[in-house]
């Protein structure tokens, strides 16, 4: 958080002093607050998957990102969040970019429980919330889900990854989910531009959200396309930064069906960022509204949790 310094030829009113410092906190605040937006899926598919090398894993393609962060560098990232974090060697840059252009660790944990648990996508409405490349949410439209909508922190990162990536995977290319033995034996990426090879009923089931969580939710709820609440709401490393679980603790209230589950995938602790599981339930436990129960722990490497939620 940044450290503000007093301004010696400042007013001496306290008045005035407190309402100036009024104006330039909820200034700052604004500043944090990325609106929402919703996406539109271009007619034309080949043009979402041009320039694109794909790679797969768990037989589902996903854009190269280290062949994103060369191409877009331009007019395809009006954020700049590509040029900013290969620049500045980050992962996170807290309210300018979310971490969308990585796949991180827990995805794929998260993957691995819907499939020994048998977790049911037919006919479920689902949101795959900091969808980063779309993984979570893919797998829930190869498992028959009625409507999957993502949603991501950037909007280059839905253009340039999420998009592609389901377009890619809902195309006459491929329909099968891999097993979890099939991650290590990820296949080369294709020398060739990946081409649709004609449209699936599959992407009118999606719909593709930007911006910050409160403002997403308002979307959701308040557009002349208003959803239905979710059954399913899937998300991976989203709890690092305690101060966001407030934002986050409210989406999940709000966009949660009453009878729905949220499947949380997440490290036990984040160092250097300070959130972690056992912050999180803590948070949820003094909220006082959901129930939590761990469904599975991960100890090689970095020890990693997947939490269920749901209304008490």
């Amino acid at each position: 958080k940044s450290r503000e310094t007093a301004d010696p030829s400042a007013d001496s009113s306290p008045k005035l002093a407190a309402a100036e410092h009024r104006d330039e906190t909820a200034s700052k605040k604004n500043l944090c607050v990325k609106a929402a937006k919703e996406h539109n899926i271009p007619e034309d598919l080949n043009k979402v998957l041009e320039n694109k090398v794909m790679e797969t894993v768990l037989d589902l393609s996903y854009v190269k990102l280290s062949v994103v962060e060369m191409t877009c560098l331009g007019d395809a990232d009006s954020e700049g969040i590509v040029s900013r974090s290969v620049s500045s060697h980050s992962d996170l840059i807290p309210g300018v970019y979310e971490g969308g252009l990585k796949i991180w660790e827990c995805t794929f944990d998260l993957m691995d429980y819907f499939s020994e648990a048998e977790i049911e996508f037919t006919n479920k409405t689902v949101l795959d919330l900091g969808c980063g490349a779309g993984l979570l949410g893919i797998v829930a439209l190869r498992g028959e889900a009625a409507r999957v909508h993502f949603q991501d922190y950037n909007s280059t990162v839905i253009d340039e990854i999420t998009l592609p990536n389901v377009v890619a995977n809902c195309t006459r290319e491929g329909r099968r989910m891999g097993s979890g033995e099939d991650r290590k034996a990820s296949k080369p990426p294709s020398k060739r531009p990946r081409k649709a090879e004609g449209s699936s009923d599959v992407l009118n089931r999606c719909r593709f959200f930007s911006g910050e969580w409160s403002q997403v939710s308002q979307l959701l709820l308040n557009s002349n396309k208003p959803c239905s609440k979710y059954d399913l709401i899937l998300t991976s490393e989203t709890i690092y930064n305690p101060d966001y679980y407030s934002a986050l603790h409210e989406t999940l209230a709000q966009l949660l069906d009453s009878n729905g589950r949220v499947y949380l995938a997440s490290k036990v602790h984040y160092f250097g960022a300070g959130g972690g599981i056992s912050l999180f339930e803590k948070f949820i436990e003094e909220k006082n509204m959901f129930r939590t129960s761990m469904v599975k722990t991960i100890d090689q490497g970095l020890r990693r949790c997947i939490m269920e939620i749901a209304f008490k």
